[in-house]
């Protein structure tokens, strides 16, 4: 199911932006949608901070009562948010704003129903190719989407777990390892290494028994008993790939 958030001060264009995405979701074999609305951007603001909200499609009217629908994205992407959004509006003036902010599209009103599901026909076929490649975790106080493939491995250190990344980012997480290798092991690029390590095997150089070199240059030594079956799935995963 995907989050939707629809932000507009008119409660005539929320009804009428809803009971179109309804049609949608009749004439689709597509995942449904849950969707939220939102007659104030604070709301949506403070909902998105507090409250942990992360749609993923957000469409908005760039002209809010005391918000510009530019500086709310521009608030939301400062928070870490990166869902799709989409402005609607009665003009074309700030179009080129809107773009600035990594907006998906700009449709003037009044939104015609082939034009909306054209949008949303886009959006979802990328997100069905990109959606599952990104992990969903808690940064600093705000939700951060994490690319799968910039995880190079993620330790246990006592309370936290701490994540490196191929840029050289490391965070510390307040989440146990199990729940974290329970989010990951879908992906078959990831691998326990022992108790205490998730690798990506993506970013795995070389492995024996008794260590495996990662290509960020750090080494991680393996725990007896660990090598066979993290050296099987080494090998099974690159053949599958192949």
């Amino acid at each position: 199911m995907y989050q939707i958030a629809l932000c507009d001060d008119e409660v005539a264009e929320l009804n009428r932006v809803e009971n179109m995405f309804e049609d949608y979701c009749k004439k689709n074999t597509k995942p449904g949608f849950v969707v939220r609305r939102f007659a104030d951007a604070d709301e949506l603001l403070r909902v998105t901070q507090e409250k942990e909200y992360m749609p993923d499609i957000l469409f908005m009217d760039i002209y809010m009562p005391g918000r510009f629908g530019i500086d709310v994205a521009r608030e939301l992407r400062k928070m870490g948010n990166r869902c799709h959004i989409i402005f609607i509006t009665a003009s074309t003036e700030y179009a080129l704003d809107a773009f600035r902010v990594n907006a998906d599209q700009y449709l003037v009103k009044p939104v015609l129903e082939e034009e909306l599901f054209q949008v949303l026909d886009n959006i979802l076929d990328y997100m069905d190719r990109e959606h599952k490649k990104y992990l969903p975790l808690r940064i600093d106080n705000s939700i951060h989407r994490i690319a799968l493939h910039e995880i190079i491995f993620c330790e246990a250190q006592k309370k936290y777990q701490c994540i490196y990344l191929e840029d050289g980012t490391k965070h510390l997480l307040r989440m146990t390892m199990a729940k974290i290798y329970d989010m990951l092991s879908v992906y078959p690029e990831f691998a326990k290494a022992g108790i205490s390590y998730i690798v990506n095997l993506e970013h795995v150089d070389s492995i024996n028994t008794h260590e495996l070199l990662l290509d960020n240059g750090e080494k991680i030594y393996l725990p007896r008993g660990s090598y066979q079956p993290l050296r099987e799935k080494y090998f099974r995963y690159y053949c599958e790939e192949e």
